[in-house]
């Protein structure tokens, strides 16, 4: 099943023509990391694929439905879910907490039960182990656990489509690798879309691999076949031979 499908999507600031004609569509199960150098546009397609900005043309479906008309709550509440190279957890609440406020977001709305609230919470804590984290308060964690935190946030969304924007900005090695292992484990079925710079943590992780340069896609494929393109090297190795 096709779960995002991008038609010749651009954005422009004024004259300054950030992402170009960019196309792709990303299936279910899919693991797939976007790359380029900085300035390359990643983030800010990143933005425009789950709502905070809105592209200046081009269509962008998820799971076959033009998102055009939807914010980044409604898109979120439909399985289009994101975190963020910064983190956005509440820093003056508990894990458990933050947990419950996305278990409540999904459902706002609708009338639902204390206990299947609950419900969702635990199973939000357990699904990224982080269960023995709930009582404490956010701004005690690790850079690596909070990162974990946000994934369990995420999770709790129950997203069919996970963007993550550079999930190990800022952790130390040993940390990032913690975080790796749980992506690692997230549903099979889930389609997750990575930014990062950790070319290591790239090529360990992706099965697929899309290269973003002046805002447009210049290589789409295996990590293999990236890896030994000269043409990506270039633009974002910065060597010009294998």
């Amino acid at each position: 099943m096709t779960r995002l499908k991008l038609d010749s999507v651009n954005m422009r600031f004024g004259p300054l023509h950030v992402t170009r004609d960019v196309s792709f569509s990303l299936e279910a199960g899919e693991r797939v990391a976007l790359i380029g150098p900085n300035g390359a546009g990643k983030t800010t397609l990143v933005n425009i694929i789950a709502g905070s900005l809105r592209h200046s043309s081009g269509t962008v479906r998820f799971e076959g439905e033009d998102m055009a008309a939807l914010t980044t709550s409604e898109r979120a509440r439909k399985g289009l879910v994101r975190t963020f190279q910064i983190s956005r957890l509440f820093l003056g609440m508990t894990v458990e907490e933050n947990v419950r406020v996305a278990a409540l977001h999904r459902h706002q709305g609708r009338k639902v039960s204390r206990d299947t609230i609950d419900a969702e919470v635990g199973a939000g804590l357990a699904k990224l182990q982080v269960g023995h984290l709930a009582h404490k308060m956010v701004d005690s964690l690790a850079l690596g656990e909070r990162r974990l935190v946000e994934l369990s946030l995420a999770l709790t969304m129950e997203p069919r489509l996970l963007l993550l924007d550079e999930p190990a900005a800022g952790i130390p090695h040993g940390e990032s690798r913690m975080v790796l292992k749980a992506v690692n484990e997230l549903p099979s079925d889930l389609t997750v879309m990575l930014i990062e710079h950790d070319m290591d943590l790239v090529f360990s992780w992706a099965r697929r691999i899309i290269v973003l340069s002046g805002g447009a896609v210049v290589m789409d494929g295996q990590p293999e076949a990236i890896a030994r393109d000269e043409h990506v090297q270039r633009i974002y190795f910065g060597r010009g031979d294998a």
